[in-house]
């Protein structure tokens, strides 16, 4: 679960970090009088969508103005104007894709000035099992860029669980991003806020950039990202209730409804898969043979007739979808169950477009009964590979 800028920034202020003073707008008749509570000479306007490079964006109206979605303003008025264009306009960046984001908040923050600009992340390194520092003196730019043309400007290392963060992860840092004199001490006191907000908050990702050095010297959280792990939020309700739900795919949102792990993608043919593994090798056998998956479904191990109904009904729901691919391996997961599902969706929501069922293990004979009686126009596959071939041939005629 992503959070927006303006919230991540509040969580971390709980926490003791240095962070500017802002208004969140979303209603427009509001923006003049969000920005008159905060002191000039200089006011950010950020538009707040899940998605990095709103600096470098565009919008898809023309009347939202030519500059990107972090515009500078030098007056009370005119970062109110500059509010109102962004509101409701839909932001087109490299990590939002053509269709882009409509912008449904704006952030009006006090600007700062800076001397200096770093980067600073915390994830969880997946190689490790730990969590990671990551930073730089190359703030202000895509952590990708500086890896590929300068990774000695990175400095990378894990925590160890066993101690937790000490003092001398926060020198390290310091010193590998040039901080001097008392710079050093408030370094490790921010990391160590940082590192307890990522343990405490159950995050999988803490992302600063920029993370500057002003021109008193302080260090001061300019921008931040935050993604927390969806299966502990339970545990968290405050975060919970940060979650906005019109910046999620529609199709996601409603499958996890249903405990469903769906991802959206952008191919023509959509999988119901049981197993993230078998999910993910049916979508490469589906590349292999010339289409493109349009989703990531695994359904899990547990799943009922209900869920599987609502699987079905949430790939036919993509109009991209021009072909079905239903592969199950039957262990946990019962074939027959799969079966009663994919029959009872069909003849709900109707069928479209080519469907080929591949069912193998658990009840698999039962499950081949209940599709060959059901009168569907189903094709019937042996294995992983007869089922990728005809339903991309099915595809693409």
């Amino acid at each position: 679960m992503n959070i927006h800028e303006y919230q991540a920034k509040g969580l971390l202020r709980n926490y003791g970090a240095r962070v500017s003073d802002g208004r969140i707008v979303i209603k427009s008749e509001d923006a003049k009088t969000a920005a008159g509570e905060l002191d000039g000479p200089v006011w950010v306007v950020k538009a707040q969508i899940h998605a990095g490079g709103r600096g470098k964006g565009t919008f898809k109206e023309k009347d939202a103005g030519e500059s990107g979605g972090v515009r500078i303003a030098n007056s009370v008025e005119e970062a109110a104007d500059e509010a109102r264009k962004m509101l409701g306009r839909t932001l087109v960046t490299h990590q939002t894709g053509p269709a882009g984001k409509q912008v449904n908040r704006v952030y009006i923050e006090q600007g700062a000035e800076i001397e200096r600009e770093l980067y600073l992340a915390l994830l969880v390194d997946r190689v490790t099992s730990r969590i990671s520092f990551v930073c730089s003196t190359e703030g202000g730019m895509d952590i990708e860029e500086v890896a590929a043309t300068s990774p000695e400007k990175i400095l990378s290392f894990s925590v160890d669980p066993a101690t937790g963060y000490q003092a001398f992860h926060g020198r390290k840092i310091a010193f590998a991003l040039g901080l001097e004199n008392y710079q050093v001490k408030e370094c490790v006191k921010l990391m160590g806020q940082l590192f307890q907000a990522f343990v405490e908050k159950d995050m999988e990702m803490l992302e600063i950039n920029p993370l500057i050095v002003s021109k008193k010297g302080n260090l001061t959280v300019l921008d931040a990202k935050v993604g927390f792990d969806s299966n502990a939020i339970y545990r968290h309700q405050d975060i919970a209730d940060l979650r906005d739900t019109t910046e999620e795919d529609p199709k996601e949102l409603e499958a996890s409804k249903y405990d469903l792990n769906y991802i959206a993608l952008d191919g023509e043919i959509g999988c119901m898969v049981n197993g993230a593994g078998l999910a993910m090798a049916t979508m490469d056998i589906i590349k292999l043979y010339g289409a493109e998956p349009a989703n990531f479904l695994d359904v899990g191990g547990g799943a009922t007739t209900e869920k599987v109904t609502e699987a079905f009904k949430i790939i036919t729901s993509d109009l991209k979808v021009k072909g079905i691919l239903v592969n199950i391996f039957g262990g946990i997961m019962r074939c027959d169950v799969i079966a009663e599902g994919v029959v009872a969706a069909v003849k709900e929501v109707g069928l479209q477009v080519p469907l080929v069922v591949r069912l193998e293990g658990t009840n698999v004979e039962k499950g081949k009964d209940i599709i060959n009686n059901s009168g569907l126009d189903v094709i019937a596959a042996n294995d992983l590979k007869d089922g990728a071939e005809k339903i991309v041939r099915a595809v693409k005629g």
